[in-house]
């Protein structure tokens, strides 16, 4: 087929995308006829078929996407677990922060900290353990950020107040 050296552009838009695409989509940011894209799409899926490769291409929610073969999910979960690292003293006491003086801006964090927090933040909202809430009505309007639901999962909570009282000497802090 004329169009068989862009079945790795195809390849590559599906793995980059991280979603489902549509073969529409494909057609246009390729240049080539929906046709095309289809048949170029059935011969990868065959391709992926007949290696023995861990990846395949799924027809989902309209569009195409490119997936973990089956087989391989206990593969995948142990990733899972390898992925799951627990948070440095430093995070620790980053998020209880966040925790007791939500709605709070990094620049308070540092603050009571003393030291910069711009990596630990980064990595709690990767985490998903704190998010953005809304911007702080001041010069700039920093960043507010609370904790997630996800917070209070990893923590065993039902809810912020389910978090202990804090000593008087702490509660001071600004």
């Amino acid at each position: 087929m004329f169009y068989a050296h862009l079945k790795k552009h195809i390849e590559a838009l599906l793995f980059a995308a991280g979603e489902p695409i549509s073969d529409t989509q494909l057609a246009q940011i390729i240049g080539i006829e929906k046709e095309h894209i289809v048949l170029l799409l059935a011969q990868l899926i065959e391709d992926m078929k007949n290696e023995q490769r861990g990846l395949t291409i799924l027809e989902v929610a309209g569009g195409y996407q490119m997936c973990t073969k089956p087989e391989l999910a206990g593969t995948i979960a142990k990733l899972a677990e390898v992925q799951e690292t627990r948070l440095s003293p430093a995070a620790i006491e980053t998020i209880a922060i966040i925790a007791f003086k939500q709605p709070i801006t990094k620049q308070e964090i540092e603050h009571i900290r003393g030291v910069k927090v711009d990596g630990l933040v980064n990595m709690l909202v990767e985490r998903r353990l704190i998010k953005e809430i809304g911007r702080k009505e001041a010069i700039g309007r920093p960043i507010l950020y609370g904790t997630t639901e996800e917070f209070l999962k990893c923590f065993g909570l039902r809810n912020l107040k389910d978090l202990p009282e804090l000593p008087e000497l702490l509660s001071d802090q600004p």
